[in-house]
This record gives C-alpha cells, structure tokens and sequence, in this order.
C-alpha cells in the first residue's frame, strides 16, 4: 500500500478550509446573540421620583407591617394575621426574575409579599401573594404571582406581564389542575397596593375594567379574566380611602392608608358572599394595623432575631 504524503500545495489548501471553516462558525455564532439581544423589550419614559420616595425606600430597608386579621372563610369569620412586606429591588424585565447584578436593563421595582395566615378549625391556610411594581408608575405590574397552602393541598397561580398578560397555575382542583392563556392588559387589583404607596392621585376612577386579586379568585373559584369595576378615592381626618366595587361579583374592597406620604397601609376590609351554596352569606374580611418596621430583615436570620417578631406581635 501507498502511503500518501501531503505535498505543500496539499497542506496549504486544508488550511485554508479550515480556516475558512471556523470564520464561518463563529459567524453563526454571533448571528444567534444578535437574535437573543433583540428580544430585550423597550421600557417607557420614567416619571420622576420624588426626594422623599427615594430617601424612604432606597435606604436599604424593607417596611414590614403586621395585621390583626379577621378573614371570611367557609361562612364564618376567622382570626388571623396579615403582613405587608414593601422593598425596592432590582428586576429583569425580560427574565422577570430579581436581578442580582446591576445591568442597564434592570428596572426598580416596589416588591409587596402579602402574607395571610388563620385557621378553619383543625386545619391551618398559609396565603402568599408577591407583585413587582416599576417604582416610575408608568406600566402595570411586571410579574404578580399566589400561593396557597392548607392540608387538602396547594395551589399556585402567576400572571406575567409580556406582550400579554400571561397566566399559568396549578391546583389539587378537577378542572383547574394545570392551565395557561393570555389576556388582554388592564388594571389588576394586585398592583393598587403598591401604586398606592407611590402615588395615589394616579389610581384609577370612575368606572373600569379590572382583573380582581389572584387570592379572591382562587378562594373563590371564580373565572380569572377582567371584571366591571367602579373606583373611588376620599379622604378624612388625614386618613384616605380608596373603594372598589364589582357588581357582578358582589364584592367591594375598602384600602384605608395615610393621606401623607409614605401613605401607609392603616386598614383594610373586604365584603363578599362567604359559604357554600344557598347558604352562603355576605362577610367582611377585615385587618387592622398592629405594628410597623423598617429593618433589614433578610440580614436578620438568628435565633436572637425572632425577638423581631414579638414587637410586630407576631
């Protein structure tokens, strides 16, 4: 057998394949970045934000808020405690996911975890509700998601703000184990307590067109789209109080917060049809402020910090 020997000429032209090979891979390459770049949407104007919305939330602290808490399940009233937790934080629009590195696409968010916990008799609900709000108003909220545990099972519910309003759960339920659609964006409940806190003279009035909390929704069982709403706003002794009604659901919800910034959240109630059937009636879920604190809470993980929570009278 021969054995072949690459002459000069031979040699020269592989290469020149090979070269020419990896300038086109590298090529591809870069085609598939310049696709994956373009998906980055295009926030809108900012608004201004005020000197003392950025001294109060920009301080590296997080205000957390206790509640006694009177929640209306199954047609009876329940003893509870709420919490409202509010931080400013860094949010990737298109990963909708806290950032954790400063990058110019970031945009700040006022966080709210609502917290819920009572009982229906032997067995405890845990409720967690979490919405992303851009600290500039000027969109609805990016991402808001619940979860619900009790000892029948746990369910999950998320809406993400994308070219629509994405929605996606999961749920012990027949019927509603697995689902995601689209709807078109309008107002969500979820998002007024945190536009409350940056500036109520934007909340809406008048007659609207509302998606209702993901939490009465899913306790109540009812169809997740938006909803007829009236809104108003009134003030009194330097308390104001922002009402909204939905007719169809028999519901109205009453937010009672300072007219003064930081408009803190004082109260809340909540009327609508509790029970089953026929026999259920109309209740009032209600909370009152017990306690306020801005702290760090994230650093506050030792044992010796649980005293924390007795001054929250948690």
């Amino acid at each position: 057998m021969k054995t072949f020997i690459p002459t000069f000429s031979t040699s020269l032209f592989l290469l020149i394949l090979l070269v020419v090979g990896c300038k086109q891979e590298n090529k591809t390459e870069t085609s598939t970045d310049t696709v994956t770049t373009t998906k980055t949407k295009e926030q809108p104007p900012k608004n201004p934000l005020s000197e003392d919305f950025k001294e109060y939330w920009y301080a590296g602290e997080a205000e957390i808020t206790s509640y006694q808490l009177e929640q209306a399940r199954y047609g009876e009233l329940r003893d509870g405690k709420a919490v409202l937790i509010y931080v400013t934080e860094p949010f990737l629009p298109a990963e909708q996911v806290k950032a954790n590195n400063n990058n110019p696409e970031n945009v700040s968010v006022l966080k709210l975890n609502a917290t819920k916990k009572f009982l229906t008799g032997i067995y405890p609900y845990s409720i967690m509700s979490s919405t992303f709000y851009p600290v500039y108003d000027n969109q609805h909220a990016l991402k808001t998601s619940l979860s619900v545990q009790e000892w029948c099972g746990h369910v999950y519910s998320q809406l993400n703000n994308r070219e629509k309003f994405d929605f996606t759960s999961h749920s012990y339920f027949e019927g509603e184990a697995d689902r995601a659609f689209s709807m078109e964006k309008t107002i969500l409940e979820n998002e007024i307590w945190t536009k409350i806190r940056i500036k109520p003279d934007n909340l809406p009035l008048g007659d609207i067109s509302m998606i209702p909390s993901l939490e009465f929704l899913r306790l109540s069982h009812q169809e997740i789209k938006a909803y007829d709403a009236n809104a108003k706003l009134s003030s009194k002794d330097g308390i104001s109080t922002y009402t909204i009604s939905f007719p169809e659901l028999e519901r109205n919800l009453m937010i009672n917060f300072t007219t003064d910034f930081p408009y803190s959240i004082e109260s809340w109630t909540e009327e609508f049809k509790s029970g089953f059937g026929s026999d259920a009636k109309t209740l009032t879920t209600s909370a009152t402020k017990i306690k306020s604190l801005k702290t760090a809470y994230w650093q506050q993980n030792d044992n010796k910090n649980s005293i924390l929570r007795d001054s929250l009278g948690l």
